[in-house]
């Protein structure tokens, strides 16, 4: 009988920000739970990375248990997935540390991201916010993952990680796997309601511009019937209507039908109607991800068990490559 080939390994990290908006969940969130099928996939909640920016620490414990909660709501499954929180897995630190140590102070000073979180928090630009892409190398290299899900801003930190990958192999032999980026199949990118020229996001001033998936049905009709829009009245995808573009998109993305089958169902409608279906579609879509968030937010004792799980698994696992490099290095284990 044929030997049935290996999964490769993926890991995949998200900040404990507060609730997803529907760009993150259509964009990214929406694509993980089908991956696990695909890949051996570890989930992290990145907490460490989040306290390079000042955190409430009553809030941030709520962040951190409420976006474990929103993963696992949105079909990513403990049994099939190492899910975990990067805190309560000591070996993340530990091995950051040495890293940090083959490490160029030249290479993180280069970071782009570096450059713009130090411009937008000018008052407390910390030695965290500097050093914390050889955590991000940690976290990646502790799992031997073959693949990282990379967006256009995490490019440069990954090719950090494979360059400290290349250095530390290069001086004690083959201890890390080079891993690669993995470009996940594109969820579409979707704009703010507000203003269509922009990114939807959570830190908008405008309450409108932004749906986040814990909205309720209300909450989320009328905020599709307050989009913005153009003068026209026809439902079509193209240039210039960047409003009913990003709706078209959002419509398309929740129900699976096309530009072309969209444009004919609402032939000879207005805009009022579109934005109505447009609303009622995400709402559908997402209950089952709000009621499965309240089942698990009103069952702490389950969502413990799952991190608790998450963390005993994740910790075995990276402990391996961890006393490997120690020994490496030349330290007594």
């Amino acid at each position: 009988m044929e030997q049935q080939q290996k999964k490769k390994s993926i890991l995949s990290g998200i900040q404990p920000t507060g609730v997803f908006t529907l760009g993150n969940y259509i964009g990214a969130v929406k694509n993980w739970a089908p991956m696990q099928d695909e890949f051996d996939c570890a989930y992290m909640i990145a907490d460490l990375h989040a306290i390079t920016v000042r955190q409430d620490p009553k809030v941030f414990k709520q962040q951190i248990l409420s976006c474990y909660a929103l993963l696992l709501s949105c079909g990513i499954d403990p049994e099939k997935s190492i899910v975990f929180i990067q805190s309560q897995n000591k070996n993340h630190a530990q091995l950051s540390w040495v890293l940090s140590c083959y490490t160029q102070f030249g290479e993180l000073s280069r970071m782009t991201q570096f450059k713009d979180k130090s411009a937008k928090h000018a008052d407390n630009v910390n030695a965290g916010l500097f050093t914390y892409p050889s955590l991000m190398a940690a976290d990646i290299l502790l799992y031997q993952a073959d693949l990282v899900p990379v967006g256009a801003d995490q490019t440069q930190h990954l090719e950090l990680t494979r360059n400290i990958a290349n250095r530390f192999n290069g001086i004690y032999g083959n201890v890390f796997k080079i891993p690669e980026g993995y470009v996940p199949k594109a969820g579409a990118k979707i704009m703010s309601l507000a203003d269509p020229t922009k990114k939807m996001s959570k830190s908008d001033e405008n309450p409108n511009a932004c749906i986040l998936i814990l909205d309720e049905k209300d909450q989320i009709i009328k905020k599709f019937k307050r989009a913005v829009t153009d003068s026209e009245m026809e439902v079509c995808y193209r240039e210039g209507k960047d409003g009913i573009n990003n709706l078209m998109t959002i419509y398309g993305a929740v129900t699976g039908k096309s530009m072309d089958e969209i444009t004919a169902e609402f032939a000879g409608k207005g805009y009022g109607d579109f934005k109505v279906a447009v609303g009622e579609a995400v709402a559908d879509h997402l209950r089952p991800v709000r009621e499965e968030y309240a089942r698990l937010m009103a069952d702490k004792a389950y969502l413990e068990s799952c991190y608790r799980k998450g963390a005993e698994l994740s910790e075995r696992i990276s402990r391996r490559t961890l006393e490997k490099v120690m020994k490496k290095v030349g330290f007594i284990l």
